[in-house]
């Protein structure tokens, strides 16, 4: 018996577990076949891009050195073009500024425009990806340790520039794809050790994140990104989750939660309920913090998982976008994109294939018992098959297939980049 047909046996009886708890399992991977994921490019050459060759600055660091990563703006594409050949469902790819198409010209940033990006809205109208964007702060000689909450005007007012410069980018590529384009605010802003300006800091960047964002562009919307700490600047952050919170609950913008940017013990899923009672949408980048914003590659780990569970349990995932937020440059970069995406689609499918109204009946009616044991047993059930059929119905690898497929693309591609 071939493995098409092992499959599609174990998907029949999976089918028919699941359809016993009232769980439609078709539905479920027609949900999750139609939710986007948004690739990461900085992946793909560990934050590099193509303004410069200066590398990461303003509290990021990548590890790593693993051979193959990409070189120039034809690579980025080809390794994206290949990792979304091996996947099914929906793929966006998200792009920061530092990746514009710039002809070998230096164009500061506060001078980037729609036109060092028109060859990536064509792009992804060949491919069938949209696209996402996101603001540069770091990597630059005037990114020193304040950015948008710097005092000094002149600093201050180069960064609101070229946030207002990748706002419209955005709104282009959302127009030219008929989709919004999501466009991410984050900036490493703090101090290294102690101080006594905090106020003064944070009403510095509130105002330049409403100088920025008044703006009315129909066809993208802005999120902004939370962090706890940067690299050398550990002891004060002015974009902080409170300031965050009261600034998008207020101002009605979305809010990105980073799986990386929390202490090691907080739940980030806990978040997700209180959020979207005061802000419109999230914006979810998904990491693994292994000693904080290690960015590590996202596995089907408890965090992940009770994370997509809360969004389908609040009935929210169309008020949540999906993106992948990690550079691991000590493994083999293709093999990380399809590790973390499948490990997401993963998570997102056995938080649709929960049994949802028995598990509120029970809660409802005060069955602890109940609800407690059919959550254990939902654990072992065969979601996996589930998954697989997905992937079979794609005519993408199933299961372990993909490993090799990646290696067979290192020996013909990436091996060759020197």
């Amino acid at each position: 018996m071939n493995k098409d047909t092992l499959i599609l046996q174990a998907y029949e009886m999976a089918r028919e577990r699941y359809a016993a708890l009232g769980i439609d399992t078709d539905q479920a991977i027609a949900t999750l076949e139609k939710t986007p994921v948004s690739l990461h490019c900085w992946q793909t050459d560990d934050v590099m891009g193509f303004e410069s060759q200066a590398g990461l600055s303003g509290g990021i660091q990548t590890t790593g050195n693993y051979p193959g990563r990409a070189r120039t703006l034809d690579e980025v594409r080809a390794d994206l073009e290949f990792v979304k050949s091996l996947l099914a469902g929906t793929m966006r790819v998200n792009l920061h500024e530092i990746y514009g198409d710039f002809g070998g010209q230096f164009i500061d940033r506060d001078q980037v425009g729609v036109e060092h990006f028109q060859s990536w809205i064509d792009w992804g109208k060949s491919v069938g990806m949209k696209l996402d964007f996101n603001s540069t702060s770091f990597g630059h000689p005037k990114s020193g340790d304040l950015s948008l909450a710097n005092p000094d005007p002149a600093i201050r007012a180069f960064w609101i520039e070229h946030t207002k410069r990748c706002r419209r980018i955005a709104d282009a590529m959302g127009k030219a794809q008929g989709d919004p384009c999501i466009m991410n605010i984050w900036v490493h802003d703090g101090l290294k050790d102690l101080t006594v300006e905090r106020k003064r800091y944070r009403e510095l960047l509130a105002a330049s994140l409403d100088e920025i964002l008044a703006e009315d562009l129909p066809d993208m919307k802005s999120c902004v990104e939370a962090k706890l700490f940067g690299i050398g600047l550990e002891s004060f952050t002015v974009g902080s989750h409170d300031f965050y919170t009261g600034y998008c609950a207020t101002r009605k913008v979305i809010y990105t939660l980073d799986t990386g940017h929390y202490e090691p013990t907080e739940n980030v899923s806990d978040m997700v309920s209180s959020l979207l009672l005061y802000v419109p949408e999230l914006m979810l980048h998904v990491s693994r913090p292994v000693r904080w914003d290690s960015d590590h590659v996202t596995i089907m780990n408890d965090p992940t998982l009770d994370l997509f569970k809360e969004i389908v349990r609040a009935e929210a995932l169309h008020r949540a976008h999906i993106g992948l937020d990690y550079f691991d440059a000590s493994i083999n970069r293709i093999g990380a994109y399809l590790i973390g995406v499948r490990a997401t689609q993963k998570c997102l499918l056995q938080a649709l294939l929960e049994p949802l109204q028995l598990l509120r009946q029970y809660e409802d009616n005060g069955q602890g018992f109940e609800k407690l044991a059919l959550l254990e047993e939902m654990k072992s059930l065969p979601f996996g098959a589930v998954y697989d059929y997905f992937n079979l119905q794609h005519k993408v690898p199933v299961g372990e297939e993909f490993i090799a497929k990646v290696q067979d693309y290192e020996k013909t591609v990436t091996s060759k980049r020197l």
